[in-house]
């Protein structure tokens, strides 16, 4: 047992053992001779993930979806690489409230499975945050030419209007941070009164701390159920709201 599956194990034993009572050590036995359940669906190809920087990005809707996908890792046999970006290639960047942060990775969502779009200032009309980057125009261009078969967008609280100045919201199910509703609505999104929306290839969410609801959903969807009910464990938070569904409601997780 190398060491990050070593880590892997006791990270998973820990939440195990709280969420279904079972002792860590009876786990930890069943783990050593190799008859412990395996945890997610095992497949090799890691899964990418992208996440969008920009100035004024709010720093919980950026940090929350970084934090839970890269702890999936540690529930999971399959790899899950977890990334800062950039359109304007590596930089520093400093969010809504003065946190400096580095994308060490060039915009590349050719390389990515899931682009997750967080927000920041929308609904305060502030530069910098989204209200700038929509009137710029390069990073909603980019996000139009980035729609290809395989890759899922995912937008998170008023990240979802930097999606539909790119046109990827207009006709499909979505929600936003609630200031923003009415705007996603003119520009052609049918609103959903749900947490998370699951619209296929686009995934939106609501205000700032549905970043978790929505990075823990992707995490069911993509990674499996065990998967981010370890994560809940290891978080000490319980996935809230109703995910609305292209294929139907999911209903609450309250």
């Amino acid at each position: 047992m190398n060491r990050r599956t070593l880590l892997r194990t006791a990270t998973v034993l820990g939440a195990a053992s709280l969420a279904t009572g079972v002792p860590a050590g009876t786990a930890a036995a069943a783990a050593a001779t190799g008859t412990a359940t395996p945890s997610g669906p095992g497949r090799s190809a890691p899964l990418r993930v992208q996440v969008v920087l920009f100035h004024g990005v709010e720093e919980l809707d950026l940090a929350a979806p970084y934090e839970v996908l890269s702890a999936s890792d540690h529930f999971t046999d399959r790899d899950v690489e977890v990334r800062y970006v950039a359109i304007d290639g590596p930089r520093t960047i400093t969010a809504a409230f003065g946190t400096r942060l580095r994308a060490e990775h060039r915009w590349d969502p050719a390389e990515a499975d899931l682009l997750i779009v967080p927000g920041g200032g929308y609904a305060r009309r502030e530069d910098p945050g989204v209200w700038a980057e929509i009137h710029r125009g390069t990073l909603p261009r980019a996000l139009a030419a980035a729609h290809r078969p395989g890759l899922t967008i995912a937008g998170l609280c008023t990240g979802v209007m930097l999606l539909s100045a790119a046109g990827l919201t207009r006709g499909r199910p979505c929600t936003t941070h609630h200031r923003a509703q009415a705007d996603l609505v003119r520009q052609g999104g049918v609103l959903k009164k749900a947490r998370v929306v699951d619209d296929g290839d686009l995934v939106t969410a609501g205000g700032v701390t549905s970043g978790l609801d929505l990075a823990l959903w992707l995490v069911r969807r993509e990674l499996g159920v065990d998967v981010a009910l370890g994560l809940e464990s290891m978080l000490e938070y319980e996935a809230r709201g109703t995910v609305w569904a292209s294929g139907g409601v999911a209903g609450p997780r309250t």
